[in-house]
């Protein structure tokens, strides 16, 4: 009798493993904070990916690319979405990464903006001015700079003050700490009604990847199916995005714990395509080449990313579907 009850226990080990092999969490830079991630929320409450052939059972958060890419391989995570320059370099530096999808084509979700009252009305007014930014080599900080260069103006043309985060920016200019705050969705759109822009990344800034999707060397080479869902769940999410932004939103504003008129607000702002380039917010996997040389230049000059890329050797397309094999 024994041994027949050491035998079912056995078998009921052995389904509960084959149950659960495949479930696993995957993780997303901020998360529940910026608009990168928003697709995934709706990929879980959707189901997407579950109806994709990826048992995804939660998304874990991380601050930023080194966090990412560190809860990533040390979690024994397959799947990451993590920003363009901490990937290259940590790849540079003999990790075991490979970019298999380039997931947010543009920046469009960052504004430049000021109190309603300041006498600065133009992005070229902000000489001499105090301009925000989260932290040092950060996107915002590339993009302040960017913007600057695209102007005609040098980095030392502005006083540049690192504010810590974009609420924090908000902060800093209701108290005239700064005078221009870089910010960007949801942040901004929760805040919009007490600011005024100066300026859009959108109308001043060219396509800059903004995060790409990453798998650890073990999980391309062994759960290449697994891979191939999650793109293919997120696809559905982004697409679902494009057609339904209010009931979106409405996801969004759950799981990311703000107002629903904000969530909805911001996903209508990033659902539009961009007016000067055509290329959209999220992207569903296709590679923009151009757009993620233009982010490594920016980041170089703000010292987050030194040295040469070779894209052939960090990227693997083969996880794509059909139609998003060729790039832009």
């Amino acid at each position: 009798m024994a041994g027949k009850f050491a035998k079912f226990g056995l078998i009921a080990a052995v389904l509960a493993f084959a149950g659960t092999a495949h479930a696993e969490e995957i993780v997303v830079s901020n998360y529940g904070v910026a608009a990168n991630g928003m697709p995934y929320a709706v990929a879980m409450a959707k189901g997407f990916f579950k109806q994709a052939g990826a048992d995804v059972t939660g998304i874990v958060s991380s601050a930023g690319g080194g966090t990412t890419i560190r809860n990533l391989i040390g979690g024994n995570l397959s799947y990451g979405e993590i920003d363009l320059a901490g990937t290259v370099a940590a790849i540079n530096q003999g990790a075991d990464l490979v970019i298999i999808s380039d997931n947010v084509l543009t920046v469009d979700e960052f504004v430049w903006a000021t109190k309603p009252e300041s006498p600065i009305r133009t992005v070229q007014d902000m000489k001499g001015h105090k301009v925000g930014y989260t932290n040092p080599r950060s996107t915002s900080q590339a993009l302040t700079v960017l913007l600057l260069q695209s102007i005609g103006m040098a980095p030392t043309d502005v006083e540049q003050v690192k504010a810590g985060g974009f609420g924090e920016q908000v902060v800093a200019l209701n108290i005239g700490a700064i005078d221009v705050g870089t910010l960007a969705d949801p942040v901004w759109s929760k805040n919009s009604s007490k600011l005024r822009t100066i300026g859009t990344a959108a109308d001043l800034l060219p396509p800059l990847c903004n995060v790409i999707g990453v798998a650890t060397g073990k999980a391309a080479r062994e759960r290449g199916d697994f891979l191939r869902a999650v793109i293919r769940g997120r696809r559905m999410a982004v697409e679902f995005m494009y057609a339904n932004p209010d009931e979106a939103g409405a996801i969004v504003a759950k799981a990311y714990d703000l107002d629903l008129d904000v969530a909805q607000k911001a996903v209508r702002n990033l659902t539009r395509p961009n007016a000067k380039t055509g290329r959209n917010y999220w992207g569903v996997g296709r590679f923009d080449i151009k757009g993620m040389d233009n982010m490594i230049a920016a980041q170089t000059v703000v010292g987050a990313f030194s040295g040469s890329v070779d894209w052939t050797k960090l990227i693997n397309r083969s996880f794509l579907a059909d139609d998003q094999q060729k790039d832009f």
